[in-house]
């Protein structure tokens, strides 16, 4: 790593530290169901075509709203929908407007199946201001054999132009890669290139749920470093702003593959309300990440008080990570991957690029 990358990612870590200390809340999720109409090979979360825990009434969330309200400044603190999926809800946009005028900017991931250009209209008339959709695929073989959902390719590539379409809109497109998709990244390049995209997102499966122990959704060393060679050389021609999502820590291939350096900003920046009420961090840290419950605990005090387990890691430094050279800029990796019973690190991004 060249002199002037290793200066910027050492400052960079006293903006962290300054950053963990006054912990600013500025981006929230809100997991309003965990029921989907489709069933992904790689789905890590609770989710369910028919959940047995049921939706959160859109009340119970405002009244967090509400409540915080007098501690942030609601224009500067995105509230982002997920599921699930959230389209399920046929008062999305009962939702979306309750947040709007509390006056907080609002926005939801989706699979697309469901945003028909009439739904968007309505969703927008709400106040919607930001959405992200996923595509895994160039074509219906390759993106229905992830998301289990016949279909759901031409759904998924319509909305994206739907959005990508509208002015004012914030949007992405994310991208699972894996074995089966990574040969397809120049394709799908290109038909996002065609839809008018500007904006996609690469990320990598961590090892939960169905993921967990399917060989065709992990990447070898090699196949991991061409996947970060074509980021980088996509976002280096300018056509499309390519990035690699925030899970890792990528030491030569920070600040080449992403915007910013490696930044976990689980329980400093970034909280969320479960579907049964659960406060954590990021909807990926659950069980033992757990820090308190709406319907028990005042989240403002529970966001000030507790979070410790993310705003001081000092604890991961255990095992592998204890005599890593790159342990400072890492400092153990996403929090969503470590085993949230133990801690341990179930998946490390130097080791992924053979390091």
């Amino acid at each position: 790593m060249d002199l002037r990358k290793t200066t910027i990612l050492s400052l960079y870590q006293e903006y962290k530290k300054t950053e963990t200390h006054f912990h600013q809340l500025n981006y929230l999720f809100w997991e309003c169901t965990l029921r989907c109409n489709f069933n992904c090979v790689h789905c890590g979360s609770d989710c369910t075509q028919q959940s047995w825990v049921p939706d959160m009434p859109k009340e119970d969330f405002l009244r967090v709203l509400s409540d915080i309200r007098p501690h942030v400044d609601p224009h500067k603190t995105m509230i982002v929908i997920t599921g699930g999926e959230p389209l399920v809800r046929k008062d999305l946009e009962a939702c979306g407007r309750a947040i709007y005028d509390l006056e907080y900017p609002w926005g939801f991931v989706t699979n697309g199946y469901g945003l028909s250009q009439k739904r968007l209209d309505s969703l927008l008339s709400a106040g919607l201001r930001s959405v992200t959709v996923s595509l895994d695929g160039y074509n219906e073989e390759s993106h229905e054999w992830f998301r289990v959902k016949q279909g759901s390719w031409l759904r998924a590539v319509n909305a994206i132009y739907r959005v990508a379409s509208t002015p004012d809109l914030t949007y992405d497109v994310v991208t699972c890669v894996h074995k089966k998709n990574i040969d397809e990244l120049p394709q799908l390049k290109n038909l996002l290139l065609s839809l008018g995209v500007k904006h996609w997102r690469l990320f990598t499966v961590f090892p939960k749920g169905r993921a967990k122990d399917n060989p065709l959704l992990k990447l070898s060393p090699e196949e991991f470093v061409r996947m970060l060679d074509f980021i980088r050389e996509t976002r280096r021609e300018g056509e499309i702003n390519a990035s690699y999502g925030c899970e890792g820590y990528l030491g030569e291939y920070e600040m080449e593959v992403r915007d910013q350096p490696f930044f976990c900003q689980a329980g400093i920046h970034i909280g969320s309300v479960l579907a049964n009420g659960d406060i954590s961090a990021c909807p990926s840290l659950r069980s033992d990440y757990i820090q308190g419950n709406i319907y028990q605990d005042d989240f403002w005090t529970v966001w000030n008080t507790r979070f410790q387990i993310m705003r001081d890691r000092s604890w991961t430094k255990t095992g592998r990570c204890a005599s890593c050279k790159a342990y400072k800029q890492c400092q153990g990796n996403g929090m969503h991957l470590r085993d949230e019973k133990t801690g341990a690190l179930l998946q490390c991004h130097l080791e992924m690029m053979g390091k």
